[in-house]
């Protein structure tokens, strides 16, 4: 057995390990060399659509359309539901663009998401992200629209805690239906990650400034568990549904290499706490990033 081989035999057994299906893609970021598994597969983004929201936000900034400096009044009624930041506190508050950014990437905040998500406008979003080449990267909604067909489609049931026949009604809910939801394919999310980190999504300064914000996600622990050393510099976004565990994001080595990693996957549970299927996001990884560097070794 060749070692492409290998190491997809490897990326299947780890997802069946874990009770899940699953695709991803990796890349050398300055030579192209590539691993795929099903890369071009439709996925749910999840939260990973923030990256898209960072984008045309730093965009916009070097137009001069929009100020990251400038200030907006968030009201502590009506900001859309999740279990982190703006989300969850309870009193009004003023705060810039760029740290509702900040809020949005590092605890994935929703409440913040929404808010530029209003200013931005998602039709203007899906444009930036198709005149990038990346058409096959689309939000459908917001996270509050999430939330909402959830509540109309579960009658307002926890989602954590369904009957058999109620999470079977989940599994078929219109915003886990790829045709129909924020999403995307593991290549196209790369190809997004690696154009922050050549400067090409946006001006030099505004592609630091992402990478900076992608590199303070707090909780990195799936794609991080497969670069446990602290020389690799790991940096990324989350993505968490029902049946959706997603991680994307950039591994850098101290030798200099860049790796641009997106590893998308479905597992069977409804558990909130899952830890086999976080653990398989970072084996996988692991495993297509090592076959890269041993095809074209960095240094």
């Amino acid at each position: 057995m060749d070692q492409p081989l290998l190491v997809r035999r490897t990326v299947e057994l780890g997802f069946a390990g874990a009770g899940s299906g699953g695709s991803v893609h990796a890349v050398d970021i300055d030579s192209g060399v590539q691993f795929e598994y099903g890369a071009d597969n439709p996925v749910l983004l999840a939260s990973v659509c923030k990256i898209p929201v960072l984008v045309e936000l730093y965009a916009r900034s070097d137009e001069g359309t929009v100020d990251l400096s400038s200030r907006v009044h968030v009201r502590a009624t009506g900001r859309s539901p999740g279990p982190t930041g703006l989300s969850v506190m309870l009193d009004p508050v003023d705060v810039s663009l760029r740290d509702l950014a900040y809020w949005m990437m590092s605890v994935s905040d929703n409440a913040a998401t929404d808010v530029l998500c209003e200013l931005l406008g998602i039709d203007a979003i899906n444009t930036r992200m198709s005149s990038l080449g990346l058409k096959e990267v689309r939000l459908e909604g917001t996270c509050r629209d999430i939330y909402d067909a959830f509540d109309e489609e579960l009658g307002g049931a926890d989602v954590l805690d369904l009957s058999d026949t109620e999470a079977e009604q989940l599994r078929a809910s219109r915003v886990l239906h790829i045709p129909s939801a924020t999403r995307g394919t593991p290549r196209s999310i790369t190809s997004l990650l690696s154009m922050i980190w050549r400067d090409q999504a946006a001006s030099a300064e505004a592609c630091a400034a992402m990478r900076r914000i992608l590199g303070l996600q707090v909780w990195p622990h799936r794609l991080r568990s497969g670069f446990p050393d602290d020389k690799v510099a790991v940096a990324g976004k989350t993505g968490t549904l029902p049946f959706v565990r997603n991680e994307v994001g950039v591994v850098e080595y101290p030798d200099g290499g860049r790796y641009a990693v997106a590893v998308f996957t479905c597992p069977d549970s409804l558990a909130y706490a899952n830890p086999p299927a976080d653990a398989v996001i970072g084996t996988v990884a692991r495993a297509a990033v090592d076959y890269i560097r041993a095809v074209q070794p960095t240094g």
